[in-house]
């Protein structure tokens, strides 16, 4: 490879300029004939510029991760749980800092915050906190505020899904068990088991069962429903968390499954596949929600994007003795 002194030589220039030109010394004061002549010469001996390392400095993000349910939660739910890791690993691989908060209710005076995640469904009063502390804000697992970007699983699409499956299978009565983060807003699973169920004539109002998202819910629904003389023999749960909880009854009301009664729910959390009998439930990757949530919310402040995105993670149907 040409050294610098033969090209100073060729170019007939000093070595000094040659190497302050092919390293972009701003400070030199050379003709533009000069400077090209060095650089013609440099190629034509097939000189490689040797550059310097440049030390990039990443910019430091604060980050608040407000979550619409108490920590306990997390204990029952390991949905939740995959959510905060997959937000938190991320974090931690950006170099991002972490502030949470349980419960919805958050603080509007909160200072030194550059984006906010929220998980959950939230009420437009919770909403409204969080602008005042940043526009910069993405929510998980819901979509229900259209103006910010959203990562979520297309609960109307599983639902469907899992009421074809017992369509399919001449099932002509299917019930539904679920929950509700608030009294007031219907999910979607119920949305659409409703809806879509009549539309295929195999659902009625009686078989909808509502409550929170606990096993414990899960259980005293699916009691409530065995109390009547005529019930579903095929169910659809909300979560893997709720059908432990019902489960549960139906053993205990020495019913047989899937002989007696077939149970199909989401989540597909690591207790599902150890269930009596094992679990028939919808994989929803919870992990990979919460990591999409920080890349999207770190791409929204550095490109100041206006348009708000939603972005929709991938399920798999995990049959299991259940059904």
């Amino acid at each position: 490879m040409a050294t610098l002194k033969e090209i100073a030589e060729k170019a007939k220039v000093s070595l000094a300029t040659v190497s302050r030109v092919l390293n972009e010394d701003e400070t030199l004061n050379v003709k533009e004939e000069t400077k090209r002549r060095i650089y013609e010469v440099a190629e034509s001996l097939e000189y490689k510029v040797k550059t310097k390392k440049r030390e990039i400095k990443k910019k430091t993000y604060n980050f608040l991760v407000v979550f619409n349910y108490e920590e306990k939660i997390e204990l029952n739910d390991p949905y939740y749980l995959a959510i905060r890791y997959g937000i938190e690993n991320q974090c931690k691989k950006l170099g991002i800092e972490v502030k949470k908060v349980y419960g919805g209710d958050v603080d509007e005076n909160i200072e030194d915050i550059d984006g906010i995640l929220g998980v959950g469904t939230f009420l437009e009063t919770s909403v409204d906190k969080m602008k005042k502390i940043s526009e910069n804000i993405v929510f998980i697992d819901s979509s229900i505020n259209k103006k910010y970007d959203s990562i979520t699983v297309d609960l109307g699409e599983i639902t469907s899904m899992i009421l074809d499956y017992f369509f399919e299978r001449n099932i002509s009565r299917v019930g539904f068990i679920g929950g509700r983060d608030h009294k007031n807003i219907i999910d979607e699973r119920e949305k659409t088991f409703l809806g879509y169920g009549k539309l295929k004539n195999i659902v009625k109002d009686e078989d909808i069962y509502v409550g929170d998202f606990s096993s414990n819910s899960g259980y005293e629904l699916m009691k409530k429903m065995l109390n009547k003389s005529e019930y579903p023999k095929a169910i659809f749960v909300a979560t893997d968390s709720i059908a432990i909880g019902a489960l549960k009854a139906i053993h205990e009301n020495k019913l047989e499954i899937p002989k007696d009664m077939m149970i199909l729910s989401i989540n597909d959390i690591p207790t599902a596949k150890f269930t009596f009998p094992p679990l028939s439930t919808v994989k929803i990757h919870s992990e990979l929600m919460g990591v999409q949530g920080v890349k999207i919310l770190v791409d929204k402040i550095e490109d100041e994007r206006e348009l708000p995105i939603k972005v929709t993670v991938p399920w798999e149907l995990r049959l299991r003795e259940t059904t």
